[in-house]
């Protein structure tokens, strides 16, 4: 096969395990009842003037399954990662101590577990959207091609197709231990 062809498919691979490595880490961030110091993962705190994930400014720990505590580095650093949380809109009311901020996660509604549900779903879609964007574009990419012969191109854009069912497989397969984890009391 030609090397433009195999490049061709090699980059609607890595595009397309990109879409699953993003998929994965949105859905660390949708909490299925127990606390976890990656809920707080997409919180960016505005650290002198400039955006800094939560996990770079203070100590992030769950002391157990129902509990969350952050530890500023620097004390005056409580107030714009309160602040922070509540803008996320990550559905926390941390309180604050002086010292810590600490966040009780709530054990969820069957309503806020269908609404996890629906937004897990949603990320799968999205994922699912990346990956077909990115078998397009490598189908576009291989009918560019003048020196390959109509077979090769037929052959690569199978393969491609077979890149991208395997890819979709395992999204749904992603998404559907997702669902069961948040539907799970």
């Amino acid at each position: 096969m030609n090397e433009d062809i195999q490049f061709i498919i090699d980059s609607a691979n890595e595009a397309m395990d990109s879409a699953i490595t993003h998929l994965k880490k949105q859905f660390v961030n949708i909490r299925a009842g127990k606390a976890s110091p990656a809920m707080l993962g997409s919180v960016m705190v505005d650290y002198y003037g400039s955006q800094t994930p939560l996990s770079q400014v203070a100590n992030v720990n769950t002391p157990d399954g129902r509990t969350i505590t952050i530890q500023p580095w620097e004390k005056n650093m409580i107030q714009p990662i309160e602040k922070a949380i509540l803008i996320a809109n990550l559905g926390f009311n941390p309180m604050n101590n002086g010292e810590l901020l600490i966040i009780n996660v709530p054990p969820l509604t069957e309503e806020r577990r269908i609404q996890l549900a629906k937004q897990a779903k949603a990320e799968a879609e999205d994922a699912k959207v990346g990956v077909r964007n990115a078998r397009k574009d490598a189908n576009n990419e291989i009918k560019k091609l003048e020196d390959a012969s109509e077979d090769l191109q037929k052959n690569a854009e199978a393969d491609v197709q077979a890149l991208t069912d395997k890819a979709v497989k395992r999204i749904d397969e992603l998404y559907a231990n997702k669902d069961t984890e948040i539907m799970t009391v």
